[in-house]
């Protein structure tokens, strides 16, 4: 647990502008596309509707 007491405070900014960093290289990659359309088709087949 001495690990967790030895970072720093705002060490968790550093994670959240890596995970931006990455959604943003997603989506310039064309993947938010990809992934909208799956959570689509999946929230069709649990309603029932495809």
């Amino acid at each position: 647990m001495g690990f967790w007491k030895s970072c720093k405070q705002n060490f968790w900014l550093c994670g959240m502008l890596a995970g931006l960093l990455f959604l943003c290289i997603g989506t310039a990659d064309g993947q938010l596309e990809i992934i909208w359309r799956k959570a689509v088709m999946i929230c069709m087949e649990c309603i029932g509707l495809g």
